[in-house]
Protein backbone atom coordinates (compact mmCIF):
# COMPACT_ATOMS: atom_id res chain seq x y z
CA UNK A 1 0.00 0.00 0.00
CA UNK A 2 1.53 3.10 -0.90
CA UNK A 3 1.79 6.12 1.35
CA UNK A 4 -0.38 8.53 -0.66
CA UNK A 5 -3.00 6.05 -1.95
CA UNK A 6 -3.67 4.26 1.93
CA UNK A 7 -6.45 4.97 4.73
CA UNK A 8 -4.36 7.97 6.24
CA UNK A 9 -3.06 8.59 2.60
CA UNK A 10 -4.05 11.65 0.26
CA UNK A 11 -6.49 9.59 -1.52
CA UNK A 12 -7.87 8.00 1.97
CA UNK A 13 -10.91 9.04 3.24
CA UNK A 14 -10.10 12.77 4.13
CA UNK A 15 -10.17 12.90 0.30
CA UNK A 16 -14.38 12.88 0.46
CA UNK A 17 -17.24 13.58 2.74
CA UNK A 18 -15.93 11.75 5.81
CA UNK A 19 -13.10 14.32 5.55
CA UNK A 20 -15.36 17.09 5.84
CA UNK A 21 -17.30 15.06 8.51
CA UNK A 22 -14.30 14.35 10.97
CA UNK A 23 -13.47 18.05 10.96
CA UNK A 24 -17.19 19.25 11.61
CA UNK A 25 -17.20 16.99 14.52
CA UNK A 26 -13.12 17.94 15.73
CA UNK A 27 -14.00 21.79 14.92
CA UNK A 28 -17.52 21.81 17.24
CA UNK A 29 -15.86 19.35 19.61
CA UNK A 30 -13.67 22.62 20.13
CA UNK A 31 -15.61 25.07 20.61
CA UNK A 32 -17.87 23.62 22.79
CA UNK A 33 -14.57 22.99 24.76
CA UNK A 34 -13.65 26.23 25.06
CA UNK A 35 -17.38 27.77 25.00
CA UNK A 36 -19.30 25.60 27.71
CA UNK A 37 -15.14 25.83 29.62
CA UNK A 38 -15.18 29.41 30.06
CA UNK A 39 -18.72 29.18 31.29
CA UNK A 40 -17.72 26.39 33.62
CA UNK A 41 -14.77 28.75 34.67
CA UNK A 42 -17.29 31.43 35.60
CA UNK A 43 -20.01 29.40 37.45
CA UNK A 44 -18.64 26.75 39.46
CA UNK A 45 -14.39 26.84 39.12
CA UNK A 46 -13.43 30.56 40.13
CA UNK A 47 -15.39 30.21 43.01
CA UNK A 48 -14.41 27.15 44.22
CA UNK A 49 -10.86 27.61 43.76
CA UNK A 50 -10.74 29.97 46.27
CA UNK A 51 -10.40 33.07 43.60
CA UNK A 52 -13.78 34.73 44.60
CA UNK A 53 -15.00 36.36 47.20
CA UNK A 54 -16.92 33.25 48.74
CA UNK A 55 -17.71 29.62 47.47
CA UNK A 56 -21.04 30.76 45.24
CA UNK A 57 -19.79 34.50 44.40
CA UNK A 58 -21.09 34.46 40.69
CA UNK A 59 -22.43 36.97 38.05
CA UNK A 60 -22.26 39.76 40.20
CA UNK A 61 -20.98 42.41 37.86
CA UNK A 62 -20.82 42.42 33.87
CA UNK A 63 -16.93 41.36 33.94
CA UNK A 64 -18.26 37.91 34.40
CA UNK A 65 -20.80 38.32 31.25
CA UNK A 66 -17.73 39.94 29.44
CA UNK A 67 -15.44 36.66 30.20
CA UNK A 68 -18.08 34.49 29.03
CA UNK A 69 -18.47 36.62 25.71
CA UNK A 70 -14.69 36.53 24.90
CA UNK A 71 -14.54 33.58 25.88
CA UNK A 72 -16.91 31.99 23.15
CA UNK A 73 -15.39 34.69 20.47
CA UNK A 74 -12.41 32.79 21.09
CA UNK A 75 -13.61 29.36 21.05
CA UNK A 76 -14.98 30.16 17.63
CA UNK A 77 -12.17 31.57 15.86
CA UNK A 78 -10.32 29.08 17.17
CA UNK A 79 -12.31 26.33 15.83
CA UNK A 80 -12.70 27.78 12.32
CA UNK A 81 -8.44 28.03 12.17
CA UNK A 82 -8.79 24.15 13.03
CA UNK A 83 -10.89 23.46 10.32
CA UNK A 84 -11.94 25.71 8.44
CA UNK A 85 -9.51 24.49 5.36
CA UNK A 86 -11.01 21.36 4.87
CA UNK A 87 -14.95 22.13 5.34
CA UNK A 88 -15.46 25.73 6.06
CA UNK A 89 -15.92 25.09 9.50
CA UNK A 90 -19.59 25.76 9.38
CA UNK A 91 -19.52 24.02 12.94
CA UNK A 92 -23.43 25.22 13.46
CA UNK A 93 -26.21 23.70 11.69
CA UNK A 94 -28.09 27.34 10.98
CA UNK A 95 -24.95 28.10 9.05
CA UNK A 96 -24.92 24.73 7.04
CA UNK A 97 -28.62 25.66 5.83
CA UNK A 98 -27.64 29.20 5.53
CA UNK A 99 -25.03 27.71 2.91
CA UNK A 100 -27.45 25.44 1.61
CA UNK A 101 -30.20 27.81 0.58
CA UNK A 102 -27.90 30.21 -1.11
CA UNK A 103 -26.58 27.08 -3.24
CA UNK A 104 -22.86 26.98 -2.26
CA UNK A 105 -23.29 23.57 -0.44
CA UNK A 106 -24.99 20.59 -1.82
CA UNK A 107 -28.86 19.83 0.15
CA UNK A 108 -27.32 16.29 -0.05
CA UNK A 109 -24.84 17.39 2.92
CA UNK A 110 -27.06 19.23 5.35
CA UNK A 111 -27.96 15.99 7.26
CA UNK A 112 -24.06 14.39 7.58
CA UNK A 113 -22.84 17.60 8.37
CA UNK A 114 -25.32 18.32 11.06
CA UNK A 115 -25.15 15.01 12.61
CA UNK A 116 -21.56 15.70 12.92
CA UNK A 117 -21.67 18.57 14.62
CA UNK A 118 -24.34 17.97 17.33
CA UNK A 119 -22.22 14.67 17.79
CA UNK A 120 -18.74 16.88 18.28
CA UNK A 121 -20.85 19.31 20.57
CA UNK A 122 -21.74 16.15 22.48
CA UNK A 123 -17.65 15.24 22.87
CA UNK A 124 -16.67 18.55 23.27
CA UNK A 125 -19.61 19.33 26.33
CA UNK A 126 -17.93 15.20 27.92
CA UNK A 127 -14.77 16.87 28.09
CA UNK A 128 -15.95 19.83 30.01
CA UNK A 129 -17.88 18.12 32.65
CA UNK A 130 -15.10 15.06 33.32
CA UNK A 131 -12.50 18.14 33.62
CA UNK A 132 -14.55 20.42 35.69
CA UNK A 133 -16.53 18.00 37.48
CA UNK A 134 -14.79 18.19 41.04
CA UNK A 135 -15.75 22.28 41.06
CA UNK A 136 -19.23 21.49 39.57
CA UNK A 137 -19.92 19.18 42.72
CA UNK A 138 -18.29 21.42 44.96
CA UNK A 139 -20.16 24.57 43.60
CA UNK A 140 -23.66 22.62 43.97
CA UNK A 141 -22.35 21.40 47.45
CA UNK A 142 -21.33 24.97 48.51
CA UNK A 143 -24.98 25.95 46.94
CA UNK A 144 -27.63 23.69 47.97
CA UNK A 145 -28.32 22.48 44.26
CA UNK A 146 -29.67 19.46 44.05
CA UNK A 147 -28.43 18.46 40.49
CA UNK A 148 -31.75 17.39 38.33
CA UNK A 149 -33.94 19.55 40.72
CA UNK A 150 -36.23 22.35 38.23
CA UNK A 151 -37.15 25.03 40.52
CA UNK A 152 -37.20 25.76 44.23
CA UNK A 153 -34.05 26.30 46.49
CA UNK A 154 -32.30 23.64 44.90
CA UNK A 155 -32.99 24.63 41.53
CA UNK A 156 -29.42 23.11 39.58
CA UNK A 157 -30.33 25.49 36.49
CA UNK A 158 -27.35 27.31 37.41
CA UNK A 159 -25.00 24.36 36.83
CA UNK A 160 -27.01 23.34 34.06
CA UNK A 161 -26.34 26.39 32.37
CA UNK A 162 -22.69 25.69 32.02
CA UNK A 163 -23.87 22.84 28.98
CA UNK A 164 -26.66 24.42 27.57
CA UNK A 165 -29.08 27.61 27.28
CA UNK A 166 -32.51 28.93 29.33
CA UNK A 167 -34.47 32.01 28.89
CA UNK A 168 -34.75 34.81 31.06
CA UNK A 169 -37.16 34.66 34.05
CA UNK A 170 -38.73 37.96 32.77
CA UNK A 171 -40.33 36.08 29.46
CA UNK A 172 -42.11 34.70 32.56
CA UNK A 173 -42.79 31.27 30.56
CA UNK A 174 -43.76 32.52 27.58
CA UNK A 175 -41.69 30.95 24.35
CA UNK A 176 -42.00 33.75 22.00
CA UNK A 177 -39.77 36.18 23.16
CA UNK A 178 -36.80 33.81 23.22
CA UNK A 179 -37.57 32.67 19.84
CA UNK A 180 -37.42 35.74 18.20
CA UNK A 181 -34.43 36.52 20.46
CA UNK A 182 -32.66 33.49 18.78
CA UNK A 183 -33.93 34.35 15.24
CA UNK A 184 -32.20 37.65 15.47
CA UNK A 185 -29.32 36.74 16.78
CA UNK A 186 -28.52 34.47 14.09
CA UNK A 187 -29.89 36.52 11.37
CA UNK A 188 -27.28 38.93 12.28
CA UNK A 189 -24.49 35.96 12.60
CA UNK A 190 -24.96 34.81 8.97
CA UNK A 191 -25.39 38.10 7.66
CA UNK A 192 -21.95 39.06 9.11
CA UNK A 193 -20.76 35.89 7.99
CA UNK A 194 -21.69 36.02 4.32
CA UNK A 195 -20.15 39.61 4.40
CA UNK A 196 -16.96 38.69 6.23
CA UNK A 197 -16.40 35.75 3.23
CA UNK A 198 -17.88 37.20 0.37
CA UNK A 199 -14.74 38.50 -2.02
CA UNK A 200 -16.98 41.13 -3.45
CA UNK A 201 -17.39 42.70 -0.29
CA UNK A 202 -14.69 44.70 1.99
CA UNK A 203 -13.72 40.45 3.28
CA UNK A 204 -10.67 40.16 5.05
CA UNK A 205 -8.32 38.27 4.48
CA UNK A 206 -8.47 34.53 4.87
CA UNK A 207 -6.12 34.66 7.83
CA UNK A 208 -7.92 37.24 9.35
CA UNK A 209 -11.50 36.20 8.92
CA UNK A 210 -11.47 33.10 11.82
CA UNK A 211 -11.10 36.31 14.49
CA UNK A 212 -13.91 38.83 12.57
CA UNK A 213 -16.42 36.14 12.83
CA UNK A 214 -15.40 35.79 16.24
CA UNK A 215 -16.27 38.90 17.16
CA UNK A 216 -19.39 38.87 15.68
CA UNK A 217 -20.60 36.66 17.82
CA UNK A 218 -19.15 38.36 20.69
CA UNK A 219 -21.04 41.38 19.30
CA UNK A 220 -24.38 39.29 19.45
CA UNK A 221 -23.11 37.74 22.91
CA UNK A 222 -22.67 41.49 24.51
CA UNK A 223 -25.62 42.80 23.41
CA UNK A 224 -28.24 40.26 22.79
CA UNK A 225 -27.38 37.32 25.23
CA UNK A 226 -28.91 38.11 28.72
CA UNK A 227 -32.15 37.05 26.69
CA UNK A 228 -31.74 33.37 26.24
CA UNK A 229 -28.27 32.62 26.13
CA UNK A 230 -27.51 33.29 22.49
CA UNK A 231 -27.27 29.52 21.61
CA UNK A 232 -27.46 31.29 17.72
CA UNK A 233 -26.45 27.73 16.78
CA UNK A 234 -28.46 24.68 17.10
CA UNK A 235 -25.71 21.90 18.01
CA UNK A 236 -24.22 24.37 20.37
CA UNK A 237 -27.26 23.77 22.76
CA UNK A 238 -28.58 20.24 21.40
CA UNK A 239 -24.84 18.07 21.74
CA UNK A 240 -24.60 19.34 25.05
CA UNK A 241 -28.17 19.54 26.23
CA UNK A 242 -28.29 15.64 25.98
CA UNK A 243 -25.18 15.60 27.43
CA UNK A 244 -26.19 17.21 30.39
CA UNK A 245 -29.59 15.17 30.43
CA UNK A 246 -27.45 12.11 30.61
CA UNK A 247 -24.77 13.39 33.53
CA UNK A 248 -27.59 14.41 35.86
CA UNK A 249 -29.21 17.54 35.11
CA UNK A 250 -32.62 15.47 33.48
CA UNK A 251 -35.72 17.25 33.47
CA UNK A 252 -33.73 20.70 33.55
CA UNK A 253 -31.93 20.06 30.24
CA UNK A 254 -34.95 17.92 28.62
CA UNK A 255 -37.46 18.77 27.73
CA UNK A 256 -35.71 22.34 30.12
CA UNK A 257 -37.54 24.88 31.76
CA UNK A 258 -41.07 25.31 30.03
CA UNK A 259 -39.96 22.99 27.15
CA UNK A 260 -37.19 25.14 26.21
CA UNK A 261 -35.57 22.63 24.39
CA UNK A 262 -37.07 23.25 20.74
CA UNK A 263 -36.49 26.95 20.84
CA UNK A 264 -32.33 26.87 20.19
CA UNK A 265 -33.37 25.01 17.48
CA UNK A 266 -35.87 26.07 15.74
CA UNK A 267 -34.94 29.86 16.23
CA UNK A 268 -31.46 29.65 14.29
CA UNK A 269 -32.60 27.47 11.62
CA UNK A 270 -35.34 30.42 10.86
CA UNK A 271 -32.67 33.11 11.34
CA UNK A 272 -30.29 31.93 9.19
CA UNK A 273 -32.40 31.17 6.57
CA UNK A 274 -33.78 35.14 6.71
CA UNK A 275 -30.00 36.41 6.79
CA UNK A 276 -29.26 33.87 3.82
CA UNK A 277 -31.81 35.37 1.81
CA UNK A 278 -31.54 39.20 3.09
CA UNK A 279 -27.41 39.02 2.28
CA UNK A 280 -28.03 37.50 -1.02
CA UNK A 281 -30.43 39.79 -2.09
CA UNK A 282 -29.75 43.34 -0.78
CA UNK A 283 -25.93 42.74 -0.55
CA UNK A 284 -24.69 40.70 -2.36
CA UNK A 285 -26.28 40.97 -5.91
CA UNK A 286 -25.65 44.95 -5.71
CA UNK A 287 -22.44 44.18 -5.47
CA UNK A 288 -22.68 41.77 -8.40
CA UNK A 289 -24.56 44.64 -10.59
CA UNK A 290 -21.86 47.02 -9.48
CA UNK A 291 -18.96 44.54 -10.28
CA UNK A 292 -19.95 43.83 -14.00
CA UNK A 293 -19.92 47.46 -15.44
CA UNK A 294 -16.40 47.69 -14.19
CA UNK A 295 -14.64 44.51 -15.60
CA UNK A 296 -16.43 45.58 -19.27
CA UNK A 297 -14.98 49.15 -18.59
CA UNK A 298 -11.55 47.87 -17.70
CA UNK A 299 -11.79 45.08 -21.02
CA UNK A 300 -13.26 47.18 -23.73
CA UNK A 301 -11.90 44.68 -26.25
CA UNK A 302 -15.22 42.89 -25.29
CA UNK A 303 -17.25 44.44 -26.25
CA UNK A 304 -15.41 44.58 -30.09
CA UNK A 305 -15.34 40.88 -30.17
CA UNK A 306 -18.35 38.54 -29.64
CA UNK A 307 -17.40 36.38 -26.83
CA UNK A 308 -19.14 32.50 -25.85
CA UNK A 309 -21.38 32.52 -23.19
CA UNK A 310 -19.65 32.68 -19.48
CA UNK A 311 -21.38 30.06 -16.88
CA UNK A 312 -21.95 32.38 -13.62
CA UNK A 313 -19.86 32.52 -11.05
CA UNK A 314 -22.74 33.70 -8.43
CA UNK A 315 -25.43 32.53 -6.92
CA UNK A 316 -28.43 33.61 -8.79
Amino acid sequence: MSATSGVFGRKGWGNNIWGELVAEFLGTAVLIAFGDGVVAMAVAALNSSGRAATDTTIFQASGDWLLITWGWAMAVALAVYLVGGVSGAHINPAVTLAFATRGDLPWWKVVPYWIAQVAGAFVGAAVVFFDYGPAIGAYENASGIVRGTLGGPHDSTATFSIFATFPAKYYNGSLAGPLLDQVIGTFLLVMLVFAIVDKLNLSPGANIAPFIIGLAVAGIGMSFGANAGYAINPARDLGPRIFAALAGWGQVALPGVDSYFWVPIVGPLIGAVLGAFVYHHAIHRVLIARQEPSEAAARPEAARVPQPPQPSHHPA
